[in-house]
């Protein structure tokens, strides 16, 4: 709006109170260095002020550039290309992740500020609402990276919501915040948290601890105990404790959701960010989604990430005699058959025989289906037999409770889950 409507002046208050001030000058009723220091600004300041008014009265209170339009404003060539970006390529951005694509992608440097009142201007309101969350203090973060790691999954329709919802798995390191691993799975579940261990494991090293809730495949929250357990007085761990244990790994477990509020706000913002640039890279199938990930990682850990409050890591170097993909697979000790086999469900793994021909019939050995799929045999820590992959079905121990106080039988049998899961090559739905 201009300050001058024909023959009317509009001033502001600062410049209402200047033109007052300077009136007692030039009336004699104040001298000018009061008037300078009622105006808080300097003698000289005041000094040429009262020269202008002088001159063209208030007029000379008003900046010659009021009214006029900014050098530093945007082009309006410029303003319509990002509202059109916005509307027809980005909508599902927010504002701060919709000002880095322009930058990486357009080559348009603005401001988040700038974006946002382009977006309001234009009636598109922000993605998300921020509302008032109950108060809880933040728990810090550990000193060192590989201190401890959060994994947790993440089930939501990430490749849209005409398709069916998967499960995004993902770790993050404690002290940094970086994501360390993350991979698309049908489901939460055994595989894909025996995946993340053995991709940070390889990458990284071994963690001190790892920060996880109460799921089946992390903790046994059943009732069923084996004569073996009972004896012991413990449940033997579950597929991933176990390999936790083996690599000297302390499991915490989390009581509460807000307990592990660390990951659940990464996962917040991935199905912001993360599900924005899925749908613009047209992502409809796991692989393909698993595909975008590891450079979509990379962004996020550059711009996310913070730096440990102590310089050494905690992560210590895997064993040159430990086995990691062995260490870190399918885990089931079992008996041979008189038939010198192993069956397990509808698998059935030939025993071949020992040296000088020796039979190991009756004999306790140990299955791992490691996570390619293969399997392999091992008695007293030697490897005595080998299968082709197969699909990565976990079996495990069909256990009745007790329904009176006689004895548990020792023996049990094994079957397969019936959710065994696929690996889509092809669009949901298709």
């Amino acid at each position: 709006m201009s300050p001058m409507k024909g023959d009317k002046i509009e001033l502001n208050q600062r410049q209402l109170q200047r033109y007052r001030v300077m009136g007692l000058v030039e009336a004699g009723k104040m001298t000018l260095k009061e008037g300078a220091e009622k105006i808080g600004m300097s003698y000289r300041q005041a000094k040429r002020i009262r020269k202008r008014v002088q001159e063209k009265g208030g007029k000379g209170l008003i900046h010659g550039n009021t009214g006029n339009p900014s050098n530093h404003r945007m082009k309006e060539r410029i303003k319509a290309k990002v509202l059109k970006l916005s509307q027809k390529v980005y909508g599902e951005f927010n504002d701060q992740h919709f000002t880095e694509k322009l930058a990486e992608e357009e080559g348009i440097e603005v401001s988040r500020e700038t974006v946002r009142k382009i977006r309001r201007a234009a009636g598109m309101g922000p993605k998300r609402k921020r509302r008032g969350k109950k108060h809880r203090k933040r728990r810090e973060r550990r000193a060192q990276e590989g201190w401890m790691v959060l994994w947790d999954g993440s089930p939501h329709p990430w490749f849209g919501p005409d398709l069916p919802p998967c499960c995004l798995m993902a770790a993050l390191d404690d002290a940094t915040g970086a994501i360390l691993a993350a991979r698309f799975f049908v489901f939460e579940g055994t595989e894909g948290y025996l995946w993340l261990l053995r991709q940070i494991v390889t990458q990284y090293g071994i963690p001190i601890s790892i920060y996880q809730d109460r799921h089946g495949s992390l903790k046994r929250n059943d009732d069923h105990w084996t004569l073996e357990e009972e004896l012991a007085g413990r449940q033997e761990p579950t597929q991933v404790g176990q390999a936790l244990r083996t690599l000297g790994i302390q499991p915490i477990f989390a009581l509460s959701p807000q307990a592990k509020g660390r990951i659940e706000r990464l996962f917040a913002t991935l199905q912001d960010r993360l599900g924005a640039e899925l749908g613009l890279a047209k992502v409809t199938t796991l692989p393909q989604g698993n595909d975008l990930l590891p450079a979509f990682i990379r962004r996020f850990n550059h711009r996310f990430a913070v730096a440990p409050r102590q310089s050494e890591k905690a992560w210590r170097s895997v064993p040159k005699t430990l086995d990691v993909d062995r260490a870190i697979s399918f885990h089931y000790p079992t008996k041979v058959g008189l038939d010198n086999t192993v069956r397990l469900g509808g698998l059935l793994l030939d025993i071949p025989p020992g040296p000088l021909g020796r039979s190991y019939a009756k004999a306790r050995v140990e299955v791992r289906q490691l996570l390619n799929g293969s399997w392999k045999v091992y008695y007293q820590d030697r490897l005595i037999a080998k299968h082709p992959s197969t699909a990565l079905q976990e079996p495990i121990r069909a256990l009745r409770r007790n329904r009176s106080p006689a004895p548990r039988a020792e023996s049990h049998n094994w079957v397969y889950q019936a959710s065994a899961q696929p690996i889509y090559d092809k669009p949901f739905g298709s």
